[in-house]
């Protein structure tokens, strides 16, 4: 058994800054020591100890995907522990070393029983870790449906909220709500209760309800642009808040169709770069290889993102994290910067205290990336989980 793995000779993103010629010491499943390249041959290692040559390539926390519905032809709407499993084993080859799979609304039971497939799958990984369960919905607003439907809502229910809880087993994560349905103040107060991050999503909010929410602690925002009131002169809605208040974080979709790269530029102009968030919000059959293509019983049909085969609306994303990495740095971003978006900032705003950061005693979460920013290899709690496309664990 390997003692110790030391990545060397990297270009090392830590979540704080970019440091050249640098070496990574894991042992076990922690991060020990982040040091520069000249000091390695004065340290002294057991005689076990792997050694990974990087090559000067980027090594940088593996990417955390808060927002994700299926990947490959599996799904959280096939209520199966299998499909969160073998979302975590393709996910791993895109860089992603941890994730929340994100259900939409549903029925009482059809919730519970896809709430209790990711419970199942929890600790039984070969690839991505799944940190939880993001509920997106039910407690959303009916005139920003974007394609969940009219039946599958609910009105704030603390009942519902409860039993949902528990068939969580305390693993609902984030959830997403539109803070201006009444008695949301209720259930925002019970979320902070167990600790659950709130989002503002598939809300017509108007910007006095938002801040209405902030003042009940939802201060983050779901797919930011995508489902929810805009920007108007009399009334900022809910876009209009995240632009004015500091204080908001936000989701980002960046595939360049579900939000144009200028207003992403312009957003990030506006706002720290701590408060965005990239998100996939991929469906179940990205990267599918076979057809028919189906995302949540309807079929679809692939144009950079999924679009209903029965009328041309757009379904949702086929991202991976490494797509949207690489097209931040496509408008003009450092990656750095788009590491800090996809690793960095959600494990924080997540309160993943342990995650996003390359320093000692962080999780052993880690992608290496190619120059032409490509996965190389992707290592979870110390371990190799993957090379390119295939996986080794």
């Amino acid at each position: 058994m390997v003692a110790a793995i030391c990545i060397h000779n990297a270009t090392v993103f830590n979540g704080y800054s970019m440091m050249k010629n640098c070496a990574v010491l894991i042992k076990q499943n922690k991060i020990v020591d982040v040091f520069n390249e000249d000091r390695l041959k004065n340290k002294v290692f057991k005689a076990d100890t792997s050694f990974i040559d990087a090559h000067g390539a980027y090594v940088a926390p593996g990417f955390i995907d808060t927002h994700i519905h299926g990947f490959g032809g599996y799904g959280t709407e096939d209520c199966s522990v299998k499909s969160i499993l073998k979302m975590s084993e393709g996910l791993v080859t895109c860089g992603v070393t941890s994730f929340i799979p994100t259900l939409y609304s549903g029925n009482k039971m059809q919730m519970i029983k896809g709430i209790r497939a990711i419970v199942g799958a929890m600790g039984n990984e070969r690839g991505a870790r799944v940190l939880g369960i993001h509920l997106e919905g039910p407690f959303i607003s009916p005139q920003r449906l974007g394609v969940q439907t009219p039946e599958s809502i609910s009105e704030v229910n603390l009942d519902l909220m409860e039993e949902l809880w528990e068939a969580s087993e305390g693993h609902i994560v984030n959830m997403t709500v539109a803070p201006e349905l009444k008695d949301m103040r209720k259930l925002a107060l019970y979320c902070l209760s167990k600790g659950i991050v709130l989002q503002a999503g598939h809300t017509n909010a108007t910007y006095e309800q938002m801040i209405e929410g902030m003042q009940a602690r939802i201060m983050h925002v779901t797919h930011l642009f995508n489902a929810m009131s805009r920007i108007h002169h009399r009334d900022p809605g809910t876009v209009g808040a995240v632009f004015i208040h500091p204080e908001l974080s936000c989701e980002v979709i960046a595939d360049g169709i579900h939000i144009n790269p200028e207003i992403i530029k312009f957003l990030l102009r506006c706002k720290s770069l701590d408060k965005v968030v990239l998100v996939t919000d991929a469906l179940k059959p990205t990267k599918q290889k076979k057809k028919p293509l189906i995302a949540n019983d309807e079929e679809v049909y692939l144009d950079k993102c999924f679009y209903r085969k029965s009328d041309d609306v757009i379904a949702g994303s086929a991202l991976t994290m490494i797509d949207s990495v690489r097209n931040i740095v496509s408008y003009g971003f450092r990656l750095e910067e788009a590491v800090h978006m996809a690793a960095t900032n959600p494990a924080r705003i997540m309160r993943k205290d342990h995650l996003g950061v390359l320093a000692p005693g962080y999780d052993a979460d880690i992608v290496d990336i190619s120059p032409k920013l490509n996965v190389i290899y992707t290592i979870i709690q110390g371990k190799i989980y993957s090379k390119g496309n295939k996986i080794c664990v």
